[in-house]
């Protein structure tokens, strides 16, 4: 692995950078306190992102989109961390299991999703369903030619303005020597389709204006064309396409520790008691120096990780150690940030307490802190026979 950045790449992160600079942070506070983006700045930010030619920079050239490499696309996310995801989230980055579309799929939801005309939501997670994707009851069942769906998800993401949504279903169930194993299909929703309700979700402290939603089916008829992939073959489009999302966290929770870390040092070169700046006295600069360590190690984690997917090389475990530790490392230093603004770090006149709230999510989305420890753990006592 080459530690250096090429040119190009240089020239990523200094034009992502610049652009969540200019058009993203002069909004984040109004958003954060109303929980809403208006329609207009939304579309604004899409538009801008599509004459930058970043939108859809994930997805391959052949299908129109920037065609940039694991690493390349991590760093972009890396800068896009710096920014309220309420906001980032219209720089438009669609899910790339939609690759997995084919024949009139593609002109349908894929090529329409990489030029911005259409957006997307994924939809797994559901009350009873988390960590435990089997354990889903949102299920489908065969009816003539179609399938009929059921059930609930939660806690989905963009929904209040995708037009389609990727949708998880237990599709049957097989009996296993460790008792009965739910199969899972992949089915592509568009929004007003009849039985299918998309309703608000709940309030949450972390990412204010990044809205989750409750999604409801209630004898929703869905024709084969929409199974994305194949009939109970939704784990395998799943494990294929989605597991890299994890490296998105990674990667998004470095960049917003780095522009936290910003404010606590010069807060700490500035901010003076006793005679002298804080970050003099020991029990402040011991904490500057560990933060910017953890970043740094963080930060080659992540990258690390997108490094061995551009290779081809197994990398799961890989980028299950970079998610764990990146969303804990930015747990801690949020907070040693915040420790060090005093009483002026829970105020809003600071963006700090934002971060803090932020950050909490991080180690419970795309899969919990625990789910990742036994990622790890798994890969390494299994070649062993444990």
């Amino acid at each position: 692995m080459h530690f250096g950045l090429t040119e190009e790449q240089e020239m990523i992160v200094s034009t992502v950078r610049s652009f969540v600079e200019n058009e993203i942070y002069p909004h984040e506070a109004e958003v954060d306190r109303s929980g809403q983006v208006p329609l207009e700045l939304a579309e604004e930010i899409k538009r801008k992102t599509l004459e930058l030619g970043f939108y859809a920079c994930n997805f391959p050239e052949d299908v129109g989109g920037a065609g940039l490499s694991h690493l390349d696309f991590t760093l972009v996310e890396r800068e896009l961390g710096r920014g309220s995801m309420a906001l980032t989230h219209y720089f438009g980055r669609p899910q790339n299991i939609l690759l997995a579309c084919e024949g009139a799929q593609r002109g349908r939801y894929l090529l329409p999703a990489v030029r911005g005309e259409k957006m997307d939501a994924l939809a797994m997670t559901e009350p009873d369903a988390g960590s435990d994707v089997r354990g889903m009851k949102c299920a489908a069942r065969r009816d003539g030619g179609d399938w009929v769906v059921h059930g609930t998800k939660h806690f989905i993401s963009g929904a209040e303005h995708a037009d389609f949504f990727i949708v998880f279903v237990a599709t049957g169930v097989d009996d296993t020597p460790k008792g009965p194993k739910k199969r899972i299909t992949c089915f592509l929703v568009d929004r007003g389709t009849p039985g299918f309700d998309v309703r608000d979700g709940y309030n949450s402290v972390s990412h204010r204006g990044y809205k989750n939603n409750i999604l409801y089916f209630d004898n929703c008829r869905l024709p084969d064309a929409q199974v994305l992939g194949e009939v109970d073959g939704g784990f395998a489009v799943m494990n294929e396409w989605l597991y890299a999302t994890r490296l998105t966290v990674a990667a998004m929770s470095v960049g917003r520790a780095r522009r936290c870390f910003d404010h606590a040092l010069v807060y700490s070169a500035e901010r003076r008691q006793f005679g002298q700046p804080i970050g003099k006295f020991q029990g402040i600069g011991f904490q500057i120096a560990d933060m910017i360590t953890e970043i740094d190690a963080a930060d080659w984690l992540t990258l690390a990780g997108a490094w061995r997917l551009d290779r081809g090389l197994p990398a799961n475990r890989e980028i299950a150690s970079a998610k764990l530790y990146a969303t804990e490392m930015l747990a801690r230093v949020t907070d040693a940030t915040l420790q060090i603004h005093g009483g002026m770090g829970l105020m809003d006149d600071f963006p700090i307490e934002r971060f803090w709230r932020d950050a909490r999510v991080e180690r419970i989305w795309d899969g919990t802190s625990e789910i990742q420890r036994h990622i790890i753990s798994r890969d390494l006592l299994r070649p062993l026979g444990a």
